[in-house]
């Protein structure tokens, strides 16, 4: 049987966030997120020249890695990152036409939402799965209280995950994690070092692979 994208996510437990990174530095970054295991790799919309580079990307890592694009805001932005390839939406906000577009076109929407009425309506207007946002914010103690009466929704933790807290987010009931700067830092990405950007990635695969069972 084939298994689904977000069934593949429960495994990999991670999604690469890029935001932000010069053109010239998408190749090389790719590479090394590659290079360190990185499996989800999603590619905000409010990046320059973002469909550009999720079509980039897909032709040269598209039989490894699952490209998505993120900050997905609404209809519009949905239709253009079909165009060119995305896997996945990820949104920050609760948009049911993304979300029904998604499901008409056999792509997966993992739907952002707050509050716990967000969260169930997302979950029943289509979404796989949804991203919880703010929780930087709102913190790993938000997601366990929510958990408890939505332990049927899979929810995606985004903002405020490093590589000590990642386990605690997990326990806690994420069923994945989202990661930009601490990944991706841009620091490294200035200077070049993108041998840093492939041992961050690969230091958050192995540690997922000693806090999860697979």
């Amino acid at each position: 049987m084939t298994q689904t994208l977000v069934e593949q996510l429960a495994k990999e437990k991670l999604i690469s966030i890029i935001r932000g990174i010069p053109s010239q530095a998408v190749d090389a970054t790719s590479q090394a997120l590659a290079d360190g295991g990185i499996i989800f790799l999603e590619v905000t919309l409010n990046t320059e020249g973002a469909l550009d580079i999720i079509e980039r990307i897909k032709n040269t890592h598209g039989k490894r890695m699952r490209i998505g694009a993120g900050t997905v805001l609404n209809l519009a932005m949905a239709k253009e990152a079909a165009s060119v390839g995305a896997e996945y939406f990820l949104t920050p906000n609760l948009n049911e036409e993304v979300i029904h577009y998604g499901l008409e076109q056999g792509i997966e929407v993992w739907s952002g939402a707050m509050t716990p009425t967000e969260i169930v309506r997302a979950h029943e207007a289509g979404a796989s799965a949804v991203k919880i946002f703010p929780l930087g914010t709102l913190g790993i103690s938000y997601l366990r209280e929510i958990r408890a009466p939505l332990n049927h929704i899979p929810m995606i933790a985004t903002g405020g995950v490093d590589l000590h807290n990642i386990d605690d987010f997990l326990n806690a009931g994420a069923m994945a994690v989202g990661l930009g700067s601490k990944l991706v830092d841009q620091k490294a990405i200035q200077q070049g070092d993108y041998a840093l950007i492939e041992q961050n990635a690969r230091a958050f695969v192995d540690k997922i692979r000693g806090v999860v069972k697979i």
